[in-house]
């Protein structure tokens, strides 16, 4: 893969962003821009147990997609606090995924601002993500090919981008938001992914308090370097194609790849894999 830096500002202007990363859809990295929010000094693992130990959270991990479970369904529960011990105490490959904290944990709202980018926020849908040491995401994009600004608090996160103009050389797995399941985005096997080296994308490391902006469905791989969490705040797509294709997704996609999981089983979830290698392969031939 050939993975230069997502460039990095210490802060930013309303109209420098738009100019400079919204409107030719790149991403970047704003290092000082929410110092002055009460969650920049307060949010860590230890506040989130003591505000939300009693809530029980949907926990994912790395297995495969299994034909059994539905789009998006956990692979375990357990309560925060359990959780956050857990993760302070040894690496762990569960990760929370879309925890909606205006709905579990209203008083948090207090602790943030909604910053003005020159684009109109989902403010119903703040989201947090947490994970362990090593615990990371498959390589995927979001369902509604958002614009996403993901605020990063305690410890470090590897992040790695891709357009989807890159998609042909990423093993898309057809009739899904996510790439093949057997990739390590972190050190991949060039011998067994060959088309991934003619792959251009983007890499960063997020500490506490840095912000990292995600153009319109651009492929996301988050790799936790120790524990920490995120919050993600979401602007929806501008683009008429990318708007399309988040209702389609949405209203058509995600029920249909439903239905044929329950119809056919693993062989539908085996014959989107090999499609995924076959296509990907031919392109490079």
């Amino acid at each position: 893969m050939q993975l230069q830096d997502i460039p990095r500002v210490k802060t930013i202007t309303k109209e420098d962003f738009i100019k400079h990363f919204f409107k030719p859809q790149k991403p970047v990295v704003i290092e000082r821009f929410i110092e002055d929010w009460p969650a920049y000094s307060k949010w860590s693992l230890d506040y989130m147990k003591d505000i939300a130990g009693d809530k029980t959270v949907p926990l994912y991990d790395d297995r495969p997609v299994d034909y059994k479970e539905g789009f998006n369904q956990p692979h375990a529960k357990m309560k925060m606090a359990d959780y956050i011990d857990l993760l302070k105490k040894e690496p762990t490959k569960f990760r929370i995924f879309l925890w909606n904290i205006l709905k579990e944990i209203p008083e948090l709202q207090r602790d943030y601002k909604y910053p003005d980018f020159g684009l109109k926020l989902m403010k119903s849908l703040p989201m947090l993500f947490f994970g362990g040491t090593e615990s990371h995401t498959f390589m995927h994009y979001d369902i509604d090919l958002a614009n996403i600004f993901h605020f990063h608090f305690e410890g470090e996160k590897e992040c790695i981008l891709f357009s989807q103009t890159e998609n042909k050389y990423l093993y898309k797995i057809p009739h899904s938001l996510i790439t093949h399941e057997d990739i390590d985005f972190s050190n991949p096997n060039y011998d067994q992914w060959p088309a991934l080296k003619n792959a251009n994308g983007y890499k960063a490391h997020l500490k506490h308090g840095e912000i990292l902006y995600m153009p319109e469905g651009y492929w996301h791989y988050m790799k936790y370097i120790t524990p920490g969490f995120s919050m993600s705040l979401r602007a929806m797509a501008r683009n008429p194609k990318n708007l399309s294709r988040a209702f389609y997704n949405v209203l058509i996609m995600r029920h249909y790849d439903n239905l044929m999981r329950k119809i056919k089983g693993k062989k539908w979830i085996d014959g989107k894999n090999n499609k995924a290698i076959q296509r990907t392969n031919m392109c490079i031939k």
